[in-house]
């Protein structure tokens, strides 16, 4: 059971707002403590704004309309509405916004789900607090962010999906990119940035932007994480 002591709280901080480039967080989790704690933590930042908190899945996808956030910090498992059934209707609303999932769960399920449905990183809550922020500007930055145990069990899921339909390949239909893409879309894969990506290829970081958004278009998926497994899976990395 969770109860909930408090209502979910909306919070605003005027000073932090007129910071150019601030990151807009979003904070989601049923228990108020870690809520707050995590709030509290991250306030502290001087380049991340929590523009509100919410205490379950509904009510985050209220206040993501309102208040637009670049990132939202959500629990998986919350009553109401899951974290990540939540997630497809915050996108709706705020189509620029990333997911981080937090949660106490490692089944292997949960983070493949967190995936399909587009989230850039996936942590469980063991993690200190103070990387947490870490986290935010990376995924920020265009980096996909697991934790170092969920990470390596994603590791052998590429594995295991390489090898079952490596005797297959030929049959499938994999969607026209152009040579440019082809090459981001390797180096997406192995976990570059688009900073990195613009150094290796010698263009701007804008122009690996317009890239990677229309290999996602193509192959029709909603991140990075997704294009990175297509490409594993469809042969164009190792």
């Amino acid at each position: 059971m969770s109860p909930h002591p408090h209502p979910p709280a909306r919070v605003l901080h005027p000073r932090k707002e007129c910071v150019a480039g601030a990151i807009r967080v979003m904070v989601v989790d049923d228990h108020a403590l870690f809520r707050r704690g995590l709030v509290s933590v991250l306030e502290d930042e001087d380049d991340i704004v929590v523009v509100s908190e919410a205490g379950d899945g509904d009510e985050a996808v209220r206040l993501a309309a309102e208040t637009q956030p670049d990132v939202v910090l959500m629990d998986v498992c919350m009553p109401n509405s899951r974290g990540i059934e939540a997630c497809p209707r915050i996108r709706k609303a705020v189509p620029h916004t990333k997911f981080v999932m937090l949660t106490m769960s490692d089944e292997e399920s949960d983070l493949f789900d967190a995936l399909k449905v587009g989230a850039s990183g996936y942590l469980l809550k063991e993690i200190a607090v103070t990387d947490i922020a870490r986290a935010i500007r990376a995924i920020v930055g265009g980096q996909t962010f697991v934790n170092p145990a969920m990470a390596t069990k994603l590791i052998g899921e590429f594995a295991e999906l390489a090898k079952q339909e490596s005797s297959t390949s030929e049959q499938r239909i994999i969607p026209q990119l152009t040579p440019r893409e082809t090459e981001v879309l390797k180096l997406l894969a192995r976990s570059l940035n688009n900073r990195e990506i613009g150094e290796r290829l010698f263009i701007t970081e804008n122009t690996v932007k317009n890239h990677v958004r229309s290999i996602l278009e193509k192959l029709q998926v909603h991140s990075r994480t997704e294009a990175a497994i297509y490409a594993v899976r469809s042969q164009y990395v190792g």
